[in-house]
């Protein structure tokens, strides 16, 4: 009964439009994956125009972060020494590219190319995908078998295993050495969803060596959570400034007798399914943000998307926190307001009412641009029609970039140009590495809280005017971002266009 209260009262909120006002600082990512065979046998001058077409059509409606797949199955979509070039790029394992490309990095420059943040996407612990049937030969299967547990048609890196874990951190510490990367991040998978009552064979591993355990459960759990410890503090000792993040399963626990600060649902678990202890990480700290995969629509009877949204706002923390919303299912639903609409506003809508939530990540990115019932549309128009900023979390590093110097207008050949110059910093991590660029009429109040005005982010240290007739006056403000998108005092600017 107390359920269907709480959705009652959270599908009322929704009716009052809450897009009129768009924050400042939100985080919008789309996850483009290669698990899904897209990008496999394509030649390298096609993929390449694609992944441009998609990252075009994503920034043009307002996204600000990528999510891109790297590692899927312990191979790779970049030049590595370590693993093997993946089957799901060129159609077979270990062999590279038709051209000297590197997949990550192109995907690196092209997002900042646009503003976007790029995170690297890996699968830690699957070894192989169902339809794998060949294996190169420096693959973790072919040089350590014994470390492998086959699992139905899958494979999957024992998670008991210190080796394993080692390894999987060595790959994590040459991604964030060799790469300007944004952030790190992995996915849901641990140990593995269920297939029906196959059991999962680990009880060697935990008879060798059960570190004081007699639950399996509990002994499974802490093997994860060693993992997250280890794989956290690999990214943040090498960069501290490159955010690592997780995107766990929608439902953490259910609310039972036992554990009554679960989730009102009935659904599959990290906690005894996948062994994944979110809120533990959040409580240690091992998380900068954290994207649940809440991919239900709200009214769902096991899982209901509006009951998740508020147990995971609840439950945040100090962790930044997103929420992952399904495309494809999300058009499928009915809005509980606005029967001839679909779920999109009201899941947009409820995300942006509950306090511990800052933003969404859609699944598959590619859905996005494809624009089913018009979604990228009402993203673009509705919802991201101003630019927003990265959330940042008080206990992330780095201080505050000083202000832009030297600011001024230009007339050239091209028009009128604003110039400034970087400011100073003296760590990597404090360095100014965008600027966003405000307008406000002659006499207008400067307020730079208010996304409305932002008429640029660049990463370069010039922003061309529109010249009109040089009649009106406006005043320019240009402020510096760092690394963790700290954001400076303004510097301005009065420029007559």
């Amino acid at each position: 009964m107390r359920k269907h209260l709480i959705v009652l009262l959270l599908i009322l909120f929704t009716v009052v439009p809450c897009n009129a006002s768009q924050p400042k600082r939100e985080f919008r990512g789309a996850w483009i994956q290669a698990v899904n065979h897209q990008f496999e046998g394509i030649p390298t001058a096609e993929l390449k125009a694609e992944l441009s077409r998609q990252l075009d059509s994503l920034a043009g409606c307002g996204l600000n972060a990528i999510l891109f797949q790297v590692r899927v199955e312990a191979d790779a979509l970049y030049k590595s020494d370590l693993e093997p070039w993946s089957a799901y790029l060129t159609g077979l394992q270990g062999q590279a590219p038709d051209e000297d490309w590197d997949p990550l990095q192109f995907m690196i420059e092209e997002c900042h190319r646009r503003c976007m943040e790029l995170h690297a996407w890996i699968n830690p612990f699957r070894a192989k995908t169902k339809t794998t049937t060949e294996f190169a030969p420096n693959h973790q299967i072919k040089l350590h078998p014994e470390r492998i547990i086959n699992y139905g048609e899958l494979a999957l890196f024992d998670p008991s295993l210190q080796e394993n874990r080692d390894h999987i951190c060595k790959i994590a510490a040459d991604i964030v050495t060799r790469y300007d990367i944004d952030g790190f991040h992995i996915d849901d998978y641990f140990y593995p969803y269920p297939e029906g009552n196959l059991k999962f064979n680990d009880e060697t591993s935990f008879r060798k060596d059960p570190k004081g355990f007699t639950n399996k459960d509990d002994w499974r759990r802490d093997n994860v959570n060693l993992f997250v410890e280890q794989i956290y503090h690999t990214v943040k000792e090498i960069k501290p400034w490159v955010k690592f993040g997780i995107s766990p399963f929608g439902i953490y626990r259910n609310k039972t007798v036992d554990y009554p600060g679960g989730s009102e649902t009935t659904g599959f678990e990290n906690w005894s399914g996948l062994y994944a202890d979110i809120l533990y990480w959040i409580e240690k700290g091992w998380m900068d943000y954290c994207i649940p995969q809440v991919y239900w629509n709200t009214g769902h009877q096991s899982a209901d998307y509006a009951v998740l949204a508020k147990w995971w706002s609840d439950n945040a923390g100090g962790c930044l926190t997103y929420l992952g919303q399904d495309v494809e299912r999300t058009v499928t639903g009915v809005d509980p307001n606005h029967p001839e609409s679909n779920q999109q506003r009201h899941k947009l809508n409820l995300e942006r009412i509950f306090p511990g939530l800052q933003g969404n990540c859609f699944w598959p990115a590619k859905a996005v641009v494809d624009n089913p019932d018009d979604y990228r549309t009402v993203l673009a128009k509705e919802y991201y029609s101003t630019p927003a900023l990265q959330p940042v979390a008080d206990y992330l590093p780095g201080n505050t970039p000083g202000k832009v110097r030297k600011l001024m207008s230009v007339e050239t050949i091209d028009g009128p140009v604003l110039f400034w110059t970087a400011p100073k910093a003296r760590k990597e991590i404090d360095k100014a590495i965008q600027y966003v660029i405000y307008r406000f009429e002659k006499n207008e109040k400067i307020n730079i809280d208010d996304p409305k005005y932002i008429v640029g982010i660049t990463r370069r240290t010039f922003f061309n005017l529109p010249y009109r007739d040089g009649s009106t006056q406006y005043i320019y403000v240009v402020t510096a971002l760092n690394r963790i998108q700290r954001e400076s005092a303004p510097a301005q600017c009065k420029v007559n266009l």
